[in-house]
């Protein structure tokens, strides 16, 4: 897998950012995804300047979906929780964004993304906490197993916000619960923020919380 990977980039130059927030799109989608909310969220965040990068993910066969090839951060063999994925896709992913990651000139970066992006971003986030200023998890879950743990936290300061509808059908709130709960074992401090009746969507109150969290991590 080629580890360039390309974006759409919103906001402020890479030169001039203050904040830059990586952002990965979920499952069958591409970067154009939250392009709408990238660019509100620059906006708003003026005069400051913020900018946002949405990567597109390569198209790879992924096996739930009878290996149909379309845009995926990691091939996923089974929707159990934790979901059973193939690690060499993960990794390959992993250094990609880590890449983008190298790229940046902003004093902050934060790593965020939705569903399968979320994911992406809690592990590349957890392995580069010298670099990544926090983590923003939006109806996501956290990639582990017996023989890739979750890494413990080293940075002395490291926000992990997490946000979920509570009517998920496709990432149930339990992932998102236990993510948390194996989170803090690991020494983070995990807020998780519930929208009841919510699906595997973003709802308004959430759009404004994600706001929030974010002017948060910018200081």
């Amino acid at each position: 897998m080629d580890k360039t990977l390309p974006a759409i980039e919103l906001g402020a130059s890479r030169e001039d950012a203050e904040l830059t927030v990586i952002l990965m799109h979920g499952l069958g989608a591409d970067g154009h995804d939250f392009a709408d909310v990238g660019e509100a969220y620059a906006v708003a965040a003026e005069p400051r300047k913020w900018r946002f990068v949405l990567p597109h993910a390569p198209a790879i066969p992924v096996t739930i979906n009878q290996g149909m090839v379309m845009p995926a951060w990691y091939d996923i063999l089974d929707m159990i929780q934790p979901r059973e994925v193939d690690w060499g896709t993960v990794a390959a992913s992993r250094a990609s964004v880590e890449s983008l990651l190298a790229a940046e000139l902003a004093p902050k970066v934060v790593l965020a993304g939705f569903s399968q992006g979320a994911a992406m971003a809690l592990d590349v986030g957890l392995r580069n906490q010298e670099r990544v200023a926090g983590i923003l998890v939006m109806s996501g879950y956290l990639l582990e197993s017996e023989t890739q743990p979750c890494p413990a936290k080293t940075a002395a300061d490291f926000p992990i916000g997490m946000f979920h509808g509570s009517a998920d059908p496709m990432v149930r709130l339990a992932a998102a619960e236990g993510a948390a709960a194996t989170l803090e074992s690991k020494g983070y401090s995990a807020s998780l923020k519930i929208y009841p009746d919510v699906e595997h969507s973003l709802c308004e109150e959430e759009v404004r919380d994600v706001f929030a969290w974010l002017e948060e991590v910018a200081g």
